[in-house]
């Protein structure tokens, strides 16, 4: 009974401090893990541990896959150069430059479990960054490149953490490490399109919306349970086959099952992210308890890794957006970056549950400090998320990096909906054959409806609209219905079914003329 109760009581705490981050304007990770500091030193309040395992199969597979689905991947494919030098290029110069910094200051740690350290700080957290850079309203590259990156990094960062733990226990050659890199990687590319083609043919076949979202919320765990087994990258797996999925999900499923998918989705990102962050904050007090390194020792070692990490990734991102494009073919498909861009980009680089998850990886040996470890791994998740978390805006503002597109995705929008509109009404024409003319009447209001709706999101937004106007007076008509409905159900003429069955139509109707105002 009791671990229910904690559940229960750690997503209540998360939701609550999630409703709270909304209210005071700051991103939900940033809140919650702050909560989650403070609580951990409530007396009373038991000691709640992160178990690798859970991060690594029952949170980060969800979350990625669902970052996947979400990702446009034709602008991921467009990015897919500076993509792969932040996710793979970026990982690998800071593990090396991690582990030769401790190294230095600790010379008597074997080099290997000092790159394993910097491999498990390497990777940017997936969720709290581009969680900040679309609220802040960075330019969609930016942000396609800081999802990306998220995406694959840390497929990268735990292969090294595996190769460096391998080195530091037994003689590995280079050979085998390049052989565990390509059976992980290519491993887990070739699992994930196989899982993808078997879940689309799923989809496809699927008519119940019920059964179409039980396959999608399985999906991630299949994959990653398989890809464990297979000993590949379940990372990489799942986000090739949440990448495929996602691009095909318009024609695999029914409308209904694409609506009630996308709000099952989210409110399962919403509960992970919000208790993985929480959990992230409670580990303050026993990883402090647990500690035998020096405090001296552990200042200094902590400030030299986050510093190793500022500065490389700045000092990585510069060149390797502007020497990349000395490169004809480059130049003349990118365009050249003003110099606040990758500026932007190289201080987004918080950490998440994922670093702590692969701390906690690390093996039980007596030629390391592993308890140092695992605390220098929280100490830059938070250090990361409080500094460049909460300033990542007020630098991008500075240096006028944010980007305003709501005119240009309105001009976009209209644009498609009129064309799409144009071809509905030519086969509306070609298959209207002896229908009744009124049918053909309505259904040609109708359309022309949603495409003036689109177009007046371009006009003067301080007059009432028409749409406006009826979405004003619609809202007080179904009103009035749902007040007889009421009067019905509580005198019980009506049995609940038939009452429900009419609820549900006003509610989709009033869900639609809520999107029409957003």
């Amino acid at each position: 009974m009791e671990p229910i109760v904690d559940t229960v009581v750690l997503v209540a705490i998360a939701v609550l401090g999630a409703a709270l981050a909304r209210r005071l304007g700051f991103v939900a990770p940033l809140v919650l893990l702050v909560v989650g500091l403070g609580l951990s030193f409530m007396p009373g309040l038991p000691q709640v541990q992160i178990k690798p395992e859970l991060v690594l199969i029952g949170v980060l597979p969800p979350l990625l896959y669902v970052a996947a689905l979400q990702t446009n991947v034709v602008a991921f494919r467009q990015a897919l150069r500076p993509i792969l030098l932040l996710a793979v290029g970026l990982v690998v110069v800071t593990a090396f430059a991690v582990g030769f910094v401790l190294h230095a200051l600790l010379p008597e740690l074997p080099l290997p479990a000092c790159f394993a350290l910097g491999a498990v700080v390497a990777p940017p957290d997936a969720v709290s960054a581009t969680a900040i850079a679309r609220r802040i309203g960075l330019p969609r590259r930016v942000v396609t490149i800081l999802e990306g990156e998220s995406l694959l990094n840390d497929a990268a960062a735990l292969v090294l953490v595996r190769a460096a733990v391998g080195a530091a226990g037994a003689a590995m050659t280079f050979w085998d490490v390049t052989g565990l890199v390509v059976r992980s990687v290519g491993g887990g590319v070739l699992l994930g399109f196989a899982f993808a083609i078997g879940a689309a043919w799923l989809h496809k076949k699927i008519v119940d919306p019920l059964l179409d979202d039980a396959v999608s919320l399985l999906t991630p765990f299949v994959v990653v349970i398989v890809a464990e087994r297979s000993h590949t990258s379940s990372v990489v797996a799942v986000v090739v086959a949440g990448l495929y999925l996602g691009h095909r999900i318009p024609y695999l499923l029914s409308p209904t099952s694409r609506l009630q998918m996308e709000a099952v989705w989210r409110l399962v990102t919403f509960l992970l992210e919000g208790v993985v962050f929480l959990l992230v904050g409670l580990q303050l007090r026993e990883l402090i308890g647990s500690i035998e390194t020096g405090a001296a020792t552990t200042f200094q070692v902590t400030l030299a890794v986050f510093l190793t990490l500022v500065v490389v990734r700045f000092a990585y991102l510069y060149p390797a957006t502007y020497l990349a494009r000395l490169v004809p073919r480059i130049r003349a498909r990118e365009e050249r970056p003003p110099i606040a861009v990758p500026t932007v980009i190289a201080w987004a680089g918080m950490r998440g549950v994922v670093t702590l998850a692969a701390a906690l990886t690390l093996p039980l040996r007596a030629d390391y400090p592993r308890e140092l470890f695992v605390f220098v791994a929280f100490a830059i998740i938070v250090l990361t998320l409080l500094i460049q978390g909460t300033t990542l805006p007020m630098l991008a503002r500075r240096l006028g990096v944010v980007q305003d597109t709501t005119a240009e995705d309105a001009l976009a929008e209209a644009g498609v909906q009129h064309a799409a509109s144009r071809a509905a009404l030519e086969r509306l024409e070609a298959q209207a054959g002896d229908a009744p003319a009124s049918v053909v009447d309505r259904l040609r209001a109708l359309t022309d409806s949603r495409i003036n709706v689109a177009w007046e999101r371009l006009g003067n937004q301080d007059q009432e609209t028409p749409s406006a106007a009826y979405g004003r007076l619609r809202r007080e008509m179904i009103s009035a219905e749902r007040h007889v409905f009421k009067i019905a159900r509580n005198e019980g003429r009506i049995s609940e079914e038939v009452l429900n069955r009419a609820q549900r139509e006003l509610d989709l109707e009033e869900s639609q003329l809520n999107r029409s105002d957003d």
